[in-house]
């Protein structure tokens, strides 16, 4: 996964614990605006998610940030 994803994700999961609490969820959607502006970076999120760790459709943030950090 590019380092730019990489830290989007962290940021935006960090706001959202930030704004909701430690047991938030997220989607891989939770990432990107409603227009679809770059969809090679919505499929690259989407595969790590969906086919490389089989994630449910929502996950807590704090999980996505220690996979991130653990660099998988």
């Amino acid at each position: 996964m590019r380092h730019a994803l990489r830290e989007k994700i962290i940021s935006v999961c960090t706001k959202k614990i930030a704004q909701k609490g430690e047991n938030v969820g997220v989607s891989f959607y939770a990432f990107f605006a409603n227009k679809n502006d770059d969809s090679e970076l919505l499929m690259e999120a989407a595969t790590w998610w969906i086919q490389t760790h089989q994630l449910d459709h929502f996950e807590k943030a704090k999980k996505i940030i220690a996979m991130i950090e653990a660099g998988h």
